[in-house]
């Protein structure tokens, strides 16, 4: 079976297919998407344009990432520097300042005696301040969430998006897939979940070459006198159809149900001015009842009626300037007029009167919601709604969900690579069961037309272990991941499913090598490190399993279990 864009729904394409405008040809293609350009930074693009550089860094985007002790809000830190305690964890948190630097503690007390206290200084701030700003600490080339992040709508701050549900302390990694949105130019370490190399960023916010893609071919030929006209040097999103400007938006703008690299691939491979579907593709399920704000922009916006109405016409950048910061006190104004654009005055049903003061069309059609993941924070409602509580389009029957490709590049004839859908199904199925069936079925389906391929085989070996244990699948699951890391699997989950279907069989000593490996790629892994610290115990293997104890509760303090056990071990010596 060939899975092509009429298995999966993808409305660009019905739009395109309809003859809408949004298809007309495009002006020639920019030359700097090859991957051979290099980048060059934002501040060489200001050394000739200069205002457009310095009203873009006023803008979120712009201030998307910085230093905390070269900041503003570092004095804001200072005025809030305090101390709180979350009854639900069981934890001391602090926030303070010493000798210029911000820092976060994390600590428990039990009786009146300290447990245990964990303290980082804060490295890099993520976040405009439009919403809030969470918190990077780095430690031997990693890079790590800080548990406590400051809300703008408080003032004050809380545990960090996430820490409502899991208790992380200073552990949990930063991935490439997050940074490549909220930063410049990263550069994580391959294969290696929060390893980044030295210095982990080429340019800490947002930058021009985020949207123009990169810069040096321009500059060159800018320097040369060799400038064209038009100039393909580099992407103008503001000369692109509005589909293809649109995948620039959509690489952050539009997180789906999962965002899948194609094969080969990696985040930094995206061009501006190429389809975004070429190096990651992003499904979302689609029910009788999708709606939500959260990085959903998108897909809510095409879902609403000015765009439909529009004929594809509306786009991100009707409504939006990448380079203009828009105050709240303008924004009423602001937004007002572009939505003039296609509608009259004489187009609203309320009297002049119902809309003083600010006569705010995005205030009524566009509210804002909180966002249920993330707290204090609430985020604007781009379906355009006629009013408030309308509900959101019943595109398919609850009881059929549909996988859509939601940046499947309009009127190419393109099918999706299976190991794409095999990916995306196995994000989704813990969430969706429903898509099992899907997944189970395009797997076997892989082990006869891809049998040497590493994540194929990897997949294989794990559907084993987990869902037919016996000696013999286990076995059989061996097989598979075995051959998965001699065809080049580095992932430390294959080597974690090898070291569990080994220990299944009693094979303990194997299991521990394979552990040990999958700890050199995933050094801050609380599970890995538990796991080998319980396999030496079984082993009887007591003083390499206290030290392992010992090294676990030094990297995850907060975990009470294995510091009573640890406590129990040496008193037993």
């Amino acid at each position: 079976m060939e899975w092509t864009y009429t298995t999966i729904v993808s409305r660009a394409a019905v739009l395109c297919l309809a003859g809408f405008a949004v298809c007309q040809p495009l002006p020639p293609a920019a030359r700097n998407t090859a991957a051979s350009v290099a980048y060059v930074g934002s501040e060489t693009c200001g050394g000739c344009h200069t205002k457009i550089l310095e009203s873009f860094r006023r803008t979120g985007m712009g201030r998307s990432m910085s230093v905390p002790h070269n900041m503003p809000l570092l004095e804001a830190a200072r005025r809030k520097s305090r101390r709180f305690t979350n009854e639900r964890l069981g934890r001391t948190f602090e926030v303070f300042v010493e000798d210029g630097e911000l820092y976060q503690s994390e600590s428990r007390t039990k009786a009146n005696q300290l447990i245990f206290k964990t303290t980082y200084r804060l490295e890099y701030a993520v976040g405009s301040g439009d919403h809030g700003v969470t918190f990077i600490t780095r430690r031997f080339g990693h890079l790590f969430q800080a548990p406590l992040s400051l809300y703008s709508r408080t003032g004050d701050w809380d545990l960090s998006p996430g820490y409502e549900h899991a208790d992380y302390g200073f552990n949990r990694p930063i991935h490439a897939a997050c940074l490549i949105c909220h930063s410049g130019q990263p550069r994580p370490v391959a294969d290696r979940n929060g390893a980044y190399h030295d210095p982990p960023f080429r340019e800490l916010a947002i930058g021009c070459e985020n949207c123009h893609g990169p810069g040096a071919l321009h500059v060159k030929e800018r320097a040369q006198g060799r400038a064209r006209s038009p100039d393909t040097s580099i992407v103008n999103p503001a000369r692109l159809g509005a589909r293809l400007a649109e995948n620039i938006c959509m690489n952050c703008h539009q997180t789906g149900d999962a965002r899948v690299l194609q094969p080969g691939k990696d985040y930094s491979d995206f061009r501006p001015g190429t389809w975004l579907s070429d190096t990651l593709a992003i499904f979302k399920v689609r029910t009788a009842a999708a709606d939500t704000d959260l990085l959903e922009h998108h897909s809510a916006m095409k879902d609403s009626r000015c765009f439909i109405a529009s004929r594809g016409r509306l786009s991100c950048m009707t409504c939006h300037d990448p380079h203009v910061a828009v105050g709240p006190e303008e924004a009423p104004a602001y937004y007002r007029a572009r939505c003039l654009t296609c509608h009259t005055d004489a187009g609203c049903r309320l009297p002049a009167l119902a809309r003083e003061p600010q006569n705010d069309c995005a205030g009524c059609h566009m509210p804002k919601r909180d966002a249920a993941v993330i707290s204090h924070t609430a985020l604007t409602n781009h379906r355009i709604i006629v009013r408030v509580g309308q509900d959101a389009p019943a595109t398919v029957s609850p009881s059929q969900p549909e996988l859509e490709y939601m940046n499947a590049p309009p009127g190419r004839s393109q099918a999706i690579p299976r190991l794409t859908l095999l990916k995306a199904y196995g994000e989704i199925i813990e969430r969706h069961p429903e898509f099992q069936s899907h997944y189970v079925a395009l797997l076997d389906q892989l082990s006869r037309t891809m049998p040497d391929n590493a994540f194929v085989e990897s997949a294989l070996g794990r559907k084993l272990l987990y869902d037919a244990p016996g000696e013999a699948t286990n076995l059989r699951a061996i097989e598979h991941l075995e051959k998965a890391v001699k065809l080049g699997a580095r992932t430390a989950s294959v080597q974690q499913d090898l070291a569990e279907a080994l220990a299944r069989l009693n094979r303990l000593d194997e299991s521990i090598d394979h552990l040990k490996t999958a700890l050199e790629i995933e050094p801050y892994d609380p599970v890995l490190h538990k796991t080998l610290a319980l396999r030496l115990i079984a082993l009887k293997k007591y003083p390499q399993a206290l030290e392992a104890m010992r090294r676990y509760v030094e990297l995850f303090p907060e975990d009470d279990f294995m510091r009573s056990l640890l406590e129990k071990a040496a008193a037993a010596r």
